[in-house]
């Protein structure tokens, strides 16, 4: 009796996390139960889109003073060593992070998935509130980080003279926002597509898109450094080499399509919920 006792209280108290989670709006999602021993109605968390943003800003702003401090004091010439040390070991290490963390969180995701989905309407609900978080959290970011490194290289490019292909404003953006955002967008996916019963047997090819998009820039950066190499030495932003990232960039509008995915299944969720508490109290 002592025994069964003490597993029932072990099974309901919740863990660290799962305390975490409640704080978070996502007690759900994490198997914690309100007082009468049912999972707890979902809602958006605020508080996790909020650490999301603030957590990533911090980043941003950091990387943006370092630039503002060390552009032009040591990224003007390549060819300096003090360019390889400032420079080009964090180019190294930006890439060597986001390649192993990303490959690793592709692999952690797609080995841990689970053989069948058997959700209830509120945990899948509550699924659907953490990937809401994310796209509030990242709905800001990427239009501020985006927008500010991309001036940023216009800028640079407007007043100092290209030598290489790594200058500061690429080293930040073409090789660490975007590939940061394609290593993300990847684990999204294989996340979306193995926890979330409405995308297990399918592709959400909005979200592929948006993903694809991302990752075609790389490539074609190096058909825009070879341009500008060898005959287009002008650094017009309008100038037809750069079409290229503009009609990739517009992959991000795909974006639209998959909340529009998220947000017919929500409602279908929201009204099965609704339906099983009014049965419930009759």
């Amino acid at each position: 009796m002592q025994t069964n006792v003490a597993n029932q209280t072990e099974l309901e108290s919740p863990t660290i996390v799962g305390k975490i989670a409640a704080s978070l709006g996502l007690g759900t999602a994490f198997g914690v139960t309100d007082e009468s021993g049912e999972e707890s109605y979902p809602k958006l968390s605020f508080a996790l889109a909020a650490i999301i943003l603030v957590g990533a800003m911090a980043g941003v702003i950091a990387y943006r003073w370092y630039q503002q401090v060390y552009s032009f004091e040591y990224g003007l010439d390549y060819f300096e060593p003090e360019f390889a040390t400032y420079w080009m070991s964090l180019f190294y290490v930006q890439m060597t992070l986001i390649t192993v963390v990303g490959s690793i969180g592709v692999v952690a995701v797609w080995f841990t998935r689970p053989d069948e989905i058997n959700l209830s309407p509120r945990k899948e609900l509550s699924y659907y509130m953490v990937l809401l978080a994310g796209l509030m959290g990242g709905g800001v970011l990427a239009p501020v980080a985006l927008s500010l490194f991309v001036e940023a290289d216009a800028a640079w490019h407007q007043v100092t003279i290209r030598d290489t292909d790594f200058t500061p404003t690429h080293i930040s953006l073409f090789y660490g926002v975007i590939p940061l955002a394609v290593a993300g967008g990847a684990v999204a996916f294989v996340w979306v597509h193995t926890r979330m019963p409405d995308f297990r047997d399918r592709i959400s090819f909005n979200l592929a898109i948006a993903i694809a998009g991302a990752a075609m820039i790389m490539p074609n950066l190096g058909l825009n450094e070879w341009g500008h190499t060898f005959f287009y030495a002008e650094e017009l932003f309008a100038a037809p080499i750069h079409w290229g990232f503009v009609t990739l960039g517009w992959a991000f509008f795909a974006i639209g399509g998959l909340l529009v995915q998220v947000l017919s299944r929500i409602a279908q969720l929201t009204r099965i919920v609704v339906d099983e508490q009014e049965t419930e109290t009759a």
